[in-house]
């Protein structure tokens, strides 16, 4: 009886720090995650088969009644690109940021991230992957996954393509919701092409700030 107890104290236990694990990335947990709350290797195949853990791809579930989190797709590819010690490198960026921070009214069609210079993954067919080094003023963290901050956002948008009414709209969009201010997005590193595009975008706002 007495070990009956315990054992049952003990598989809820493993639940109680999984959960927690879980909770803080949607619902998603990495198989080292998983043995850090005490799941061996054998149980991953028991709890899979049972239909509590559904496997997302190789060393990435999901427990199965979790309530479904409006990012689910980045939290997947933020654990997807974790290195050997199981810390995601992915930061989204980008378009992919301009979604999650609500600037602009850009659909983005693929995923895009940032990852350091030495990652070797092969970027999925719906992701697009930038290889930069990033400062850790600008990276924001939300809940299961890292995004590029609105300024580094603003950054990397004036140095795309995107045509200027597009930018323009992002960063009236920023300053609307306190999420930058002109000042600081002047102080921001660009190269000559970008600055003038900043230069013309920002003189337009000083003249029509009610636009």
């Amino acid at each position: 009886m007495y070990s009956l107890r315990m054992n049952i104290e003990s598989e809820k236990d493993k639940r109680n720090q999984l959960l927690e694990i879980a909770s803080t990335q949607g619902g998603y947990f990495t198989a080292k995650q998983a043995i850090h709350a005490g799941y061996s290797r054998r149980l991953h195949h028991y709890h899979k088969s049972k239909g509590d853990w559904l496997e997302i791809e190789r060393g990435v579930f999901r427990l199965a009644n979790y309530p479904n989190s409006e990012f689910e797709d980045l939290i997947h590819w933020s654990l997807w690109s974790r290195n050997r010690n199981d810390i995601p490198q992915a930061v989204f960026s980008h378009e992919t940021a301009l979604n999650v921070h609500e600037l602009g009214d850009i659909m983005p069609n693929k995923i895009h991230f940032i990852v350091p210079k030495n990652f070797r993954k092969q970027a999925p067919k719906n992701c697009i992957s930038h290889k930069e080094i990033l400062l850790p003023k600008e990276i924001e963290q939300r809940e299961g996954f890292s995004v590029t901050t609105p300024l580094r956002t603003i950054q990397d948008m004036a140095e795309s393509p995107l045509a200027l009414d597009y930018l323009e709209k992002i960063i009236r969009d920023a300053l609307r919701r306190g999420q930058a201010n002109l000042q600081n997005i002047q102080a921001l590193r660009f190269s000559k092409k970008a600055r003038e595009k900043m230069r013309l975008i920002i003189e337009d706002i000083k003249k029509h700030p009610e636009l």
